[in-house]
């Protein structure tokens, strides 16, 4: 079992992300999640986070779409299980907006995943449109030397996570 969850919240051509201020990650922009609690399902989990994160109440629509997976110079760091939210286009959820966990903001999809984007997580552009874009559910393992991201594993999922 993997210990965290990450949900990216989709209405039409945005994405509702949260710019954490505090580590890890402080200053960039990431979905909404977070450590999955003894006996929570994963999705359990998530939806708690959505919640806690955003007051959005169980969304719609919620997929499982995969796992992020890291690993550093040889050590395994763990990972993520990934989920899709998808709100109708006329969900008014009005942004930014201030939480204890950072500030939330409805962002453009070309914005998030535009090469030269320094602010968001590195990872993102190479899990997150497959995930959007195709209904199979993938693993992908990130492999790091230092900061740098060396190679990027990707492999069809068979089962689903509960």
């Amino acid at each position: 079992m993997l210990d965290y969850t990450i949900c990216f919240i989709k209405r039409g051509d945005e994405i509702l992300l949260l710019n954490r201020e505090s580590p890890a990650w402080m200053g960039m922009w990431n979905g909404v999640g977070g450590k999955v609690e003894d006996n929570e399902t994963a999705l359990d989990g998530i939806l708690r986070e959505i919640n806690e994160e955003t007051g959005i109440n169980e969304p719609k629509n919620i997929m499982y779409k995969g796992n992020v997976c890291w690993e550093k110079d040889g050590k395994d760091l763990g990972g993520m299980y990934v989920f899709i939210a998808e709100l109708p286009e006329s969900y008014n959820y009005t942004t930014p907006k201030s939480t204890d966990e950072g500030t939330l903001d409805w962002k453009k999809l070309s914005w998030v995943l535009h090469d030269e984007n320094l602010g968001v997580i590195e990872n993102i552009k190479y899990f997150l449109p497959k995930m959007l874009d195709e209904q199979n559910t993938y693993s992908y393992r990130f492999v790091y030397k230092d900061t740098e991201i060396i190679d990027v594993i990707s492999e069809p999922l068979e089962q689903y996570v509960k």
